[in-house]
């Protein structure tokens, strides 16, 4: 009876804790913090506020603008032309594939002539082995690039790619100074199908060589008499082992070339 009343008089340490703990967090005010303004950034820099501040150049009053040198009116309320932006008002792109335009309307000029015309350089010609003669492609795109200057020339397509079971084909246009110079149509051979995207570039380069006809480039190649007074002199036919095969044919090379892998000249027929 007296531990009764002693517990009702007196309460635990634990009780007494959490009411004290109780009347603490019962009692603390809450704290508010106001909510930050952004600042606005100055668009004026500080003005002098002084005499001996003023008329120095190195305090500038304001920053300079170029809003008033835009007119945004004209820029929203501008007429679209639908024109490519390299072209002349009032004129339309040249549609090469269809048009002739500047077909021997003048002649070139004599210092372009001249690098056209001139007689080719024996080093340049190469010889096949059935015996035809030719140019490498790239020689024809050095003497256009004198002639006209890089970018001064072009091949513009006329055709579609042909493609057939064993030739790709495709016609081409020389513009030359903006002017049609010649049409030709370039072909080459391939063997796989995997071959007619490099057949398609080889076709281009002959379309090219006969583009240049035209133009007299290189024109000894297509003259008989120069074909064979060249290979008398530069040229020899000889007999050449495929040497896998051990089979003997006869080739054409250079007398200042040899044959390379897989043949080697022989001298049994």
């Amino acid at each position: 009876m007296f531990a009764a009343r002693r517990a009702l008089a007196y309460p635990s340490f634990s009780a007494r804790l959490f009411s004290v703990s109780h009347n603490i967090f019962a009692t603390t005010p809450k704290v508010t913090y106001p909510k930050s303004q952004p600042i606005a950034p100055k668009t004026t820099a500080r003005a002098a506020t002084s005499k001996a501040g003023q008329g120095n150049p190195d305090i500038v009053e304001a920053y300079p603008t170029t809003a008033n040198e835009v007119d945004v009116k004209q820029l929203t309320e501008g007429e679209e032309t639908g024109e490519l932006p390299d072209v002349p008002p009032g004129s339309l792109p040249m549609d090469w594939y269809t048009s002739y335009h500047g077909l021997s309307s003048q002649p070139f000029p004599k210092e372009a002539a001249e690098i056209l015309m001139a007689p080719i350089d024996p080093l340049d010609v190469e010889v096949k082995p059935d015996g035809l003669l030719y140019l490498p492609e790239i020689k024809y795109r050095r003497i256009l690039n004198r002639a006209f200057g890089p970018g001064g020339w072009g091949l513009a397509p006329r055709s579609g790619i042909n493609v057939s079971p064993k030739v790709v084909s495709r016609e081409y246009a020389l513009v030359c100074l903006g002017r049609l110079v010649s049409i030709a149509r370039g072909e080459q051979e391939y063997f796989d199908q995997e071959g007619i995207a490099t057949a398609t570039e080889a076709a281009k380069s002959n379309a090219l060589m006969r583009c240049c006809k035209d133009l007299g480039i290189a024109s000894e190649l297509w003259d008989p008499r120069f074909i064979r007074e060249f290979k008398a002199k530069y040229c020899v036919e000889a007999f050449v082992e495929h040497i896998p095969s051990k089979k003997v044919q006869k080739r054409w090379r250079r007398k200042d070339a040899k044959f390379d892998y897989p043949y080697k000249e022989s001298t049994r027929a």
